[in-house]
């Protein structure tokens, strides 16, 4: 498979959508596109320059995150990624969406919008921040079959983390989206969550505060966040640019 682009779709509670999409066009340096979709659903983050690759709809379930995969023939790609494991769950004339063996669920779609990656983002103190990666939280039971799911659908590099509960899928060109895997302590359904790779941490949480997040918990390097949605995120220690 050759994804051309990988998007970043917020699914989001409808109660919560435009307060939570105001917070995500402010963190990110983006405005809001019309929205679309039979009942309005469905927006896109337009960068101030560069490409866009962070969507978002509403949903009427709680908060989650998936991936579109722009390829080329979703039809033949979409037979692959069944033979490999995944499961379809709607078709589309326009998209299909699947599932992979343990639970995430993704979409592939049509090909063609390619482009710069878009600019770094200053927060008011000066701290600079991208959303450029998506974690797949993967369950421990599942972690050996959903890594090799993944690494055969994308046909990226797989190479481990710098620690052992972590690895990465490394596209041969440039993407706005990463990919890192995480195998998790608990057995539960694959998800995933956002990153962004900021220069101060502490700086950013506040900035993301006074918009309406909430701040989690710490790690290791990173700070476990929620959007006002209660969509959960990371602000990781790593660079921005």
């Amino acid at each position: 498979m050759t994804i051309r682009w990988v998007w970043a779709f917020i699914d989001t509670p409808a109660a919560r959508f435009d307060e939570s999409a105001e917070f995500w066009r402010t963190i990110t340096g983006s405005t809001l596109s019309a929205k679309r979709g039979e009942n309005s659903e469905f927006l896109t983050l337009l960068p101030d320059s560069g490409a866009p690759s962070v969507k978002m709809q509403a949903v009427p379930e709680g908060p989650r995150v998936h991936l579109d995969l722009d390829v080329e023939d979703v039809r033949a790609e979409a037979v692959r990624a069944e033979k490999l494991g995944a499961t379809v769950v709607l078709e589309h004339p326009d998209y299909t969406v699947l599932k992979s063996p343990h639970g995430m669920i993704f979409c592939l779609t049509p090909a063609g919008n390619e482009g710069d990656i878009a600019p770094v983002v200053t927060g008011p103190e000066g701290d600079r921040s991208r959303l450029d990666q998506v974690c797949l939280d993967i369950g421990a039971a599942d972690h050996v079959e959903e890594v090799r799911f993944w690494t055969e659908l994308t046909g990226w590099r797989w190479t481990p983390g710098t620690l052992p509960e972590y690895s990465r899928l490394t596209p041969d060109f440039t993407l706005p989206v990463k990919l890192l895997l995480q195998r998790l302590d608990e057995d539960r359904p694959t998800g995933a969550h956002l990153d962004l790779a900021c220069d101060d941490i502490g700086k950013t949480a506040t900035w993301h505060e006074e918009l309406g997040a909430r701040r989690v918990r710490w790690g290791r390097e990173w700070l476990v966040m929620t959007d006002p949605a209660g969509q959960h995120y990371c602000l990781t220690g790593r660079d921005p640019d």
